[in-house]
């Protein structure tokens, strides 16, 4: 068993596909399909279903799964460690991010003064719902991650607070005003955004006792305001996600704050602060500075 024979179980489990992963390890496909036998031989279990090129985990793969990236993850810390001590600061960053919000306004924020300070460290962004940051946090598929606050299942740090705010047609007599009620908005066709604040959004109409008629799910925050700017109707959003230059490109739609106000915390997030590693620290420390 080597860590090469892990990094490409791991990947593989990922990827699901041994022509992928052989064009990202710049490396042969029989040379994948050797590493996966030799740990399969070795550890006397099946690790994949094999279907042509496309691979599924079996039950026992995926409980070992969970080792291995532990395993490698124990391997990077160490890496960095050593890097960290003779001075080189290099190494690989594993950062998870959910939404508009972290992706296009806090990331570039952070990295631009993280790389300045550590110009040799690897970063690598790892975009999903707040449901996979969460999954991806527990597998140690990331180092850190983006979440809303509180979140208990972690060890987390506060990074910034946002609003949400109500996106509205200008052709709407509600757009006319100075904030507007969760209760006006369950009256017109609501687009409902699948992407990091669906779970919030929903709670919090929940909490109000109301149901909001939800018209389509979106997963891209621009195709909501798009459809918002073409009188589709009404959805609610991080604040943080949009910006002047962004609504300039939609004439047609109004963005209010929601009466009464509704905050939410953004932090970041780690399996257990006592096992990460000097530059995930350093990003951390970064981050609460932006």
């Amino acid at each position: 068993m080597t860590f090469t024979q892990l990094s490409i179980f791991a990947l593989l489990a990922e990827q699901k596909s041994f022509t992928v992963v052989a064009h990202h390890l710049q490396i042969s496909q029989s040379a994948i399909s050797h590493a996966i036998k030799s740990l399969e031989q070795n550890w006397a279990v099946t690790l994949f279903h094999r279907d042509h090129n496309e691979v599924e985990l079996t039950e026992a793969g995926a409980r070992l799964l969970l080792h291995v990236q532990e395993i490698l993850n124990i391997s990077n810390q160490l890496k960095q460690e050593i890097s960290d001590i003779h001075g080189f600061h290099s190494g690989t960053l594993r950062i998870g991010s959910f939404g508009a919000s972290s992706s296009n306004v806090l990331i570039p924020l952070i990295l631009e003064k993280f790389s300045i300070e550590y110009p040799n460290i690897e970063v690598f962004i790892k975009e999903g719902t707040d449901k996979d940051i969460a999954q991806w946090i527990q597998e140690r598929s990331i180092d850190v991650g983006f979440v809303v606050l509180p979140d208990e299942r972690f060890d987390t740090f506060s990074v910034m607070n946002d609003i949400f705010v109500a996106l509205i047609p200008k052709s709407y007599e509600l757009s006319k005003q100075s904030a507007v009620s969760l209760q006006e908005l369950v009256e017109h066709p609501f687009l409902m955004t699948s992407a990091g604040s669906q779970s919030h959004v929903t709670e919090m109409f929940r909490k109000a006792n109301l149901t909001p008629k939800i018209k389509c799910h979106f997963s891209q925050i621009l195709t909501i305001i798009n459809m918002v700017n073409n009188h589709a109707g009404v959805s609610i959003v991080a604040d943080m996600a949009l910006n002047q230059e962004l609504m300039t490109l939609f004439p047609n739609v109004q963005k209010l704050p929601l009466s009464p106000n509704i905050k939410r915390s953004i932090g970041l997030a780690v399996k257990n602060k006592k096992q990460i590693s000097p530059i995930v620290k350093a990003f951390i420390e970064i981050a609460q500075k932006v």
